[in-house]
């Protein structure tokens, strides 16, 4: 009974990511639907140039502040499970599994289900027959009408896809991860490229955009009324949204060959 007991304490996961790998978790996870849905927000929350840049600044620095507690943390604690193993360990075993509990129910199956869904609707605009304009099954239960389309099913889809690769191992979930994440940046680096020598705009609108000589608040005086904070305080929500899972590697530090 005692040696059962001390094999099971000595499972562990295969440490086979490199540092490589553990950056493209990252950056793939942090390049993904929110960058480009949250900037359109923003702007209908705060039309102004300059405290649009200022709230993605201020957002890339707290995630940064963030990004670099939690490299220590896992560096010091390269166990699976990322914030679980944070709070269990610092705090209370009662915090982590609460913490556990809520990020399975709530905090990443709906991070989930939001990217999946928003995959869904860009897909739609290139295939019509897979857009939410298709609508599949409509059902009327006790006066509560549900419809289920064509996104949805999409949506669904690509969570289980994704799943499956994943089953396959570290290692080919690694080599799928590495190669969709290096086609998404080099996508934004070319589409970059082209606005910056192709279009047809003028270096001037940066300074013009940035300057204070003409800036009128939006509601002088009350330009910094509770409506302006707020509305400040939602694009910043927005920012932070397209900045998240910069933590997402912490989840996989037990499989990382130098996690320090």
């Amino acid at each position: 009974m005692a040696q059962a007991v001390e094999a099971q304490k000595e499972v562990k996961f295969e440490a086979k990511l490199g540092l490589f790998d553990a950056t493209m978790i990252v950056m793939g996870s942090m390049i993904g639907s929110g960058i480009f849905i949250a900037p359109s927000i923003m702007a209908g929350y705060m039309p102004i140039p300059l405290f649009l840049i200022l709230l993605w600044v201020l957002g890339g620095i707290l995630t940064a502040f963030g990004a670099i507690a939690y490299g220590e943390l896992a560096g010091m604690m390269p166990k699976a499970g990322g914030q679980y193993v944070f709070l269990r360990e610092a705090y209370n075993p009662l915090l982590g599994f609460l913490y556990g509990w809520t990020l399975f129910f709530v905090i990443q199956s709906g991070f989930i289900a939001a990217v999946a869904i928003a995959f869904a609707k860009y897909l739609g605009v290139f295939i019509p027959a897979l857009s939410e304009n298709n609508v599949i099954l409509t059902l009327n239960i006790f006066g509560w009408n549900f419809t289920l389309n064509s996104a949805q099913l999409v949506g669904v889809a690509v969570i289980a896809f994704l799943t499956c690769i994943n089953c396959f191992g570290v290692v080919f979930g690694a080599l799928v991860q590495n190669l969709f994440t290096v086609s998404k940046i080099a996508a934004i680096a070319l589409l970059v490229f082209i606005a910056f020598t192709i279009g047809n705009g003028d270096w001037s609108n940066f300074s013009s955009s940035f300057s204070l000589k003409d800036f009128k608040p939006i509601a002088p005086p009350e330009a910094l009324s509770m409506g302006f904070l707020a509305a400040l305080a939602v694009a910043m929500s927005k920012a932070l949204f397209a900045y998240d899972a910069w933590n997402s590697v912490t989840f996989a530090a037990e499989e990382v060959k130098k996690p320090a």
